[in-house]
């Protein structure tokens, strides 16, 4: 989210902020973030992101890539899986010219006030889509699996409440916060809390 879903992980901050954002108590019952739709703002950059994070090039006609400044993004409601589920994360372009996104988002949780990045980035599944074109208004999706963390050892896991999501789009190094209370794990489960895929058309 800098810093808050086999592929990349990297530390900056696992769905409210749709998407700017990354600590402890251990609740008996934890459970992935409330399904309802979420706002975003904009915040300035937390840190630089990571190299191996996925990147989108302009298109063969010269289109630019959607900058973070340009964009902002929400939770659309989900479909519930065993032990998972799974939501659409929406980026919207509200700039004045067409751009596009190519590549996978990068995804983790954060929480406090200072949105600290908790426990692993989300993990990248599935191959790398065609660049989306978003003329104004226009909107591109990235689906993100949030795991049941109740489904992990509670001393592996370390159960953490967060706020929501930090948000990088592909190719830059600012993020948006996505606000999304939940659950995840500080510590380091043996599989992914969070996966993503790469954005894609509506």
């Amino acid at each position: 989210m800098g810093d808050m879903i086999v592929g990349r992980t990297w530390a900056v901050p696992g769905v409210a902020l749709g998407v700017l954002i990354a600590g402890c108590g251990a609740p008996t019952a934890p459970t992935p973030p409330s399904p309802a739709p979420t706002t975003v703002t904009v915040t300035a950059p937390a840190g630089s992101r990571p190299a191996d994070s996925g990147s989108a090039a302009p298109t063969g006609a010269g289109t630019p890539r959607c900058t973070t400044a340009e964009l902002s993004a929400t939770l659309g409601r989900g479909d519930a899986a065993a032990g998972s589920v799974t939501r659409p994360l929406v980026f919207t372009n509200t700039g004045s010219h067409a751009c596009e996104l190519r590549g996978f988002p990068g995804v983790s949780y954060v929480a406090g006030d200072d949105g600290h990045q908790v426990g692993p980035a989300a993990q990248e599944t599935g191959e790398r889509a065609a660049e989306v074109v978003l003329r104004p208004g226009g909107q591109a999706v990235a689906l993100v699996q949030f795991v049941q963390v109740a489904n992990f050892d509670a001393t592996v896991c370390l159960p953490t409440p967060v706020r929501g999501l930090r948000v990088y789009p592909p190719g830059d190094t600012a993020s948006l916060l996505v606000s999304a209370a939940g659950t995840g794990c500080a510590g380091t489960p043996p599989g992914p809390q969070l996966t993503v895929r790469a954005v894609t058309a509506p």
